[in-house]
Formats: C-alpha cells, sequence, structure tokens
C-alpha cells in the first residue's frame, strides 16, 4: 500500500475528499489546497462512459480556453515557401521542412509542445508516427494541427489552445490553467473545456457519459466537481 506522505495528510484533512462540490467551490477549495513554492498547473480528469478500444467511441478534439493555459507554448511547423514564411511572422517558434524531419528522427530532439504541419508534408512526417504517436505530438485534422491555414493555427495556439484525447482507461487529462489565476477564469476555462467534450460526445456512447470529474494542482488532490453542473 502506498505510504501517504506528511503534507498530503495535512491537506486532505482540510476537506472531505468524497464529497462533491459545484465547479466555483471546487475551484476556490482547489485553490486553497495549493502550497508548493511554484505555479502550480491546474489539472481536470475527466472519466467518461466511453470504450475507447472502438474506433466510434473515440473523443478527440482542441479548443482555445478563453482564459489561456498560463503556459508559453513552443510551437514548431514544418511547411515549404510562403507557409513557411506565414508560421514566421505568426510567431512559431521553429519553422522548417524536411531538415527538422530529420532532426526529429536522428538527434531525438522534441524542445516544442506542438506541431503544426501543412498536408503536404504530413507524407515525410508520417515516418515520424513511432516517436511521435506516444508522446500525442502527431498533428491531426482533427485537432487543427494539419491546415494551410497556418497564421491561423499558431495564432490559436499561442492563445491558449489545447488538445484533448481520450486515453485507454477512457480518461480525459487536460491542463486548464494555473493556480495563479483567478478562480473564475479557472471556472470558464473548466466549463469551457467540459463543453467540448459534452459537444464531442460520440453518437456510440451509451449511458452517463460524463461519469467523474475532479480538479487538482499539480501537486494537491483531487477535489471532485459535480458532474450534473455542466
Amino acid at each position: 500500500m502506498k505510504k501517504i506522505s506528511k503534507r498530503r495528510k495535512e491537506l486532505l484533512e482540510k476537506y472531505d475528499k468524497n464529497e462533491v462540490f459545484s465547479p466555483a467551490e471546487g475551484v476556490k477549495i482547489m485553490k486553497g489546497l495549493a502550497n508548493a513554492n511554484f505555479d502550480e498547473t491546474v489539472e481536470l480528469h475527466v472519466n467518461l462512459g466511453v470504450d475507447s478500444r472502438h474506433a466510434d467511441q473515440q473523443v478527440r478534439g482542441a479548443i482555445v480556453l478563453p482564459n489561456g493555459t498560463g503556459k508559453e507554448t513552443k510551437v514548431l511547423v514544418i511547411a515549404k515557401g510562403e507557409k513557411a514564411e506565414e508560421a514566421e511572422k505568426a510567431g512559431a517558434d521553429f519553422v522548417g521542412a524536411d531538415d527538422m524531419v530529420e532532426k526529429i528522427q536522428t538527434e531525438n530532439w522534441f524542445d516544442f509542445d506542438v506541431i503544426v504541419a501543412t498536408p503536404d508534408m504530413m507524407g515525410k512526417i508520417g515516418r515520424l508516427g513511432r516517436v511521435l504517436g506516444p508522446k500525442g505530438l502527431m498533428p491531426s485534422p482533427k485537432s487543427g494541427t494539419v491546415t494551410f491555414d497556418i497564421e491561423n493555427a499558431v495564432k490559436e495556439i499561442k492563445a491558449g489552445k489545447v488538445e484533448y484525447r481520450v486515453e485507454k482507461a477512457n480518461l480525459i487529462h487536460v491542463a486548464i490553467g494555473k493556480v495563479s489565476f483567478e478562480e473564475q477564469e479557472i471556472v470558464e476555462n473548466l466549463n469551457a473545456m467540459v463543453g467540448a467534450l459534452l459537444t464531442d460526445r460520440p453518437a456510440a456512447s451509451k449511458g452517463k457519459y460524463l461519469k467523474k470529474v475532479t480538479i487538482a494542482s499539480t501537486m494537491g488532490p483531487g477535489v471532485k466537481i459535480d458532474e450534473t453542473a455542466f
């Protein structure tokens, strides 16, 4: 049995971990439990009523959070010619084509958070599937990272766009801000994120869809949010 640290035990004594709270109450408690000496990330964990083993029950997409994530996102754009110039003007951190594909392949280089690519480059990027896939870095039309509209894609990511994808245990994990955000800003991001998940509900999903909603700071314990509030 995993031993609970003294710090975590003290935090758990500050609230009833089995109680379910409204979004506003839950955010307030979560912020009160965050006592690390750095600006912790606010993490959202959602258990969905889907079976991710089936293709028709996948949940994947992206959303620009109303108040951003509070994190500086490094964007790599893989494109040529005018589209590469467009990427540089839009504020991409790294821009290239074959050279970037080779850099990832030969140097195991991953000093970026998101890849945006033009559709004509996907044939070459596909060779990196084995290394990009497990890291969740493979560009996708569904998340808006395979597009010819490079300028808009880069600007949205820089503004706080987050990607989400259901994992094997039918879970969604996504960052929705920082502890330093105002409570209302976190609540707005939380509502927007869960709203996106509800919009993306697969037709094949039967029964209860939002099974469990929890928020937590990086170092803090989870606080349960009433799923019927959304």
